[in-house]
């Protein structure tokens, strides 16, 4: 028995719930008497909605199949082989629910030095190996086929990617050495780092081909078909495959840095793969294979075993498997149909919301406000984003005229609302303004229309409780920019009931939102955690830690913007307005700050100039600060403010406000762009030992987000 198999074996024993591929091999003669060609097909048996994936069980068939064509081609009995998958799926990579059963560096190490064995013979087969990539391929789908001699893509591969900084490791089965040396430093860094750290951003086929990744690219329809014939053009010498000389000097460092100031923009310092990764990238520079897939399995093996990546795959399987079933949303067989949109406003929001209800629902939706000139702003508004999309090729002409003629605006309810099933407010942030318009609404609307509410931390329950049928009114709350960011918080009044909720998690699903239902406690769940995060560092920055140091403080997080960025995005006036509120409710942790006051009085948009390209504090601001004399380190101002953040969640938790942990970190993935590789903020919070110090237990239990005991 071979090394490799029995590594494989022995990896196999740890992953016993493994959804294993098959890897089938057949035989075909090539056109224009190019010979017998061996073609290994991926499949697990399995229709696309279940991705290909490569666990110990799958590679140890893919090294069975590459035994049996290494002795063909040793044979001579074969002109080539080539590797393609199932139908609109490659492969997806290793199978992630294994990797987080691992306990020990070794077992990991073995993971990684499995798929290169395996991988890497490919290469070293007596006759050209083809890899036909005619589906969905990312990570080792991705690096299978780096190792052959020739590769093919088609038009229709919908995404391709190496993924794997994104949750928290390397490509490590050849992606970090073979890449660069197939499409230069640079176009890997774009792939390896850049894609990656921006949200996982995918490849579509003809960008897979104009990096130089593919050497051709066929239609979808006919795409095997000619692959073949192009591959038996290869065979025969009658095509020969060019590619662009490899820039191994300073091209090559150049491409290097950039991707360590793209990492340090995005983490920080703070996550430890896109380092990894570089490093790697960095020493493949010499063209030593064998030196970088070694590093490779060490850089895979260290990860593993690290807190980024459980959190990362942590924070996967949220957005992936928690977000489609919503914890605690009522039967959905209880929803009820929307035919028709109510929208109350038609200011930057509600339009927002129009648009986004007229573009997923594609039933009527209609408008109203206090004025036909902002009533026709509002129609404008959707008309011209509907316009943007037309001119971007998103939809076509026709598509065009019937979403634009979906959209109206009237200033009578009556005649707006008659016959709507689902009516949201958006209007202004002050409660009596909400239960004025909701009883103007009540009064003209049918008896089973849902009333939704856009707020953001006012009390849906004292929002309803003047109106008859208070048991439709459901907070609706959406996260800006409306069409960007995927969080819906449903908010359950005291007297909703469950055909409400569940019409209202039915249009959710529609509108393509994370759903996550709340509790109707002050602000919800992001606002809350937010305002307590940016409370506290208003409250180190009013007692006289200065500004720079407070936000460098926070540094280690790898958010995607500082906080006084971050509350220069929100408006001073919302962030001041939901400190007041949480003010009112929880007064002893929620402070107003009197400097964030007198910068919202001031009409300043934030605390920030612009004028040099970075941020500098601007000094009619700094004018504005009265600070004390307390002085804390960046550390002091950190673990004061992560204590704050983990009191708060504990509180959350207790109150009910969300089921479990794992909304808190989903909702703050998806709401407020919290860093996937920290998993959100539990994981980190349990990693760093502050939940244990504040509320003297772990959020999550050990092997969750965390390598197993």
């Amino acid at each position: 028995m071979s090394s490799t198999t029995e590594l494989l074996k022995g990896a196999a024993e740890l992953f016993p719930g493994e959804v294993v591929t098959q890897a089938h091999v057949r035989h075909l003669d090539l056109p224009s008497g190019a010979g017998r060609f061996a073609l290994i097909t991926l499949d697990n048996g399995l229709d696309h909605t279940k991705p290909t994936t490569f666990g110990p069980q799958s590679l140890a068939n893919l090294n069975a199949a590459i035994d049996q064509v290494e002795k063909e081609a040793s044979d001579g009995t074969i002109t080539g082989v080539g590797i393609t998958g199932k139908p609109f799926i490659f492969a997806v990579g290793a199978d992630l629910k294994g990797v987080e059963l691992l306990g020990r560096h070794e077992d990991a190490l073995a993971i990684g030095k499995g798929g290169h064995d395996v991988f890497r013979r490919l290469s070293g087969l007596a006759v050209p190996t083809f890899a036909y990539y005619n589906g969905a391929a990312m990570g080792g789908g991705v690096e299978v086929g780096l190792h052959c001699s020739y590769r093919t893509v088609s038009t229709a591969i919908p995404a391709f990617s190496l993924p794997e900084v994104f949750l928290g490791l390397v490509p490590g089965w050849g992606g970090c050495a073979l890449l660069p040396n197939l499409i230069g430093a640079d176009r890997a860094v774009s792939v390896i780092i850049e894609n990656s750290l921006n949200q996982n951003r995918q490849l579509k086929g003809k960008q897979v081909f104009e990096l130089g990744i593919a050497d051709a690219i066929f239609e979808g329809a006919d795409f095997l078909e000619q692959s073949l014939i192009w591959t038996a053009a290869v065979l025969k010498g009658e095509l020969a495959v060019e590619r662009p000389e490899i820039d191994r000097g300073e091209g090559w460092d150049a491409a290097v840095a950039r991707g360590r100031a793209i990492a340090d923009s995005k983490v920080h310092g703070a996550a430890p793969a896109a380092y990894r990764a570089l490093d790697i990238i960095a020493a493949a520079k010499d063209g030593d294979l064998s030196a970088g897939f070694d590093a490779e399995d060490q850089a895979l093996a260290d990860l593993i075993m690290g807190g980024e990546l459980r959190s990362g795959i942590y924070a996967f399987n949220l957005v992936q498997k928690r977000a489609k079933r919503p914890a605690g949303a009522p039967d959905k067989n209880l929803a009820r149909p929307v035919t028709k949109v109510g929208v109350v406003g038609a200011g930057l929001m509600a339009s927002q919301l129009a648009l986004l209800f007229l573009r997923r629902l594609e039933v009527p939706v209609v408008l109203t406000d206090i004025d036909q000139e902002r009533v026709d702003k509002g129609v404008g508004y959707v008309h011209a984003e509907i316009e943007k999309l037309l001119g971007k090729g998103r939809i076509n002409q026709d598509k065009a005229n019937r979403l634009k003629g979906l959209v109206s605006g009237v200033l009578d309810k009556a005649e707006g609302f008659a016959d709507a099933d689902f009516i949201i407010e958006a209007v202004f942030e002050e409660i009596g303004v909400k239960q004025q318009v909701f009883a103007e609404v009540e009064a003209v609307a049918p008896a089973h229309a849902i009333l939704a509410t856009n707020t953001s931390s006012l009390s849906v329950t004292e929002m309803a409780s003047k109106l008859k049928n208070p048991e439709r009114v459901v907070g609706f709350h959406f996260f800006n920019p409306v069409a960007i960011l995927p969080l819906l918080e449903i908010v359950r009044g005291e007297q909703t009931d469950d055909a409400s909720l569940a019409t209202a998690f039915g249009v959710a699903r529609k509108l393509k939102k994370t759903a996550v239902l709340v509790k109707d406690a002050p602000a919800f769940v992001v606002n809350r955690i937010l305002t307590r995060f940016m409370g506290e560092i208003q409250n180190v920055i009013d007692e006289g830690t200065p500004v720079e140091v407070a936000e460098k403080a926070v540094e280690p997080l790898g958010l995607p913007m500082s906080p006084l960025v971050l509350l220069e995005l929100v408006g001073p006036a919302i962030g001041l307005h939901v400190s007041e509120t949480l003010n009112r409710s929880f007064p002893e942790r929620f402070t107003v700050s009197q400097n964030l006051a007198a910068v919202v009085k001031a009409g300043k948009r934030g605390f920030y100039v612009y004028d040099s390209g970075a941020p500098v504090l601007d000094p009619e601001v700094a004018a504005l600060l009265k600070q004390g004399d307390t002085v804390l380190t960046e550390e002091q101002t950190r673990d004061r403010v992560l204590d704050a953040v983990a009191q708060e969640i504990g509180l959350m938790l207790e109150e009910g406000v969300v089921a479990e942990a794992q909304d808190i970190d989903l909702c703050l993935i998806t709401g407020a762009g919290w860093p996937f590789h920290l998993g959100g903020i539990t994981p980190y919070l349990d990693r760093e030992g502050v939940s244990q110090r504040v509320n003297g237990k772990p959020f999550l239990a050990q092997g969750v987000a965390s390598v197993p005991a």
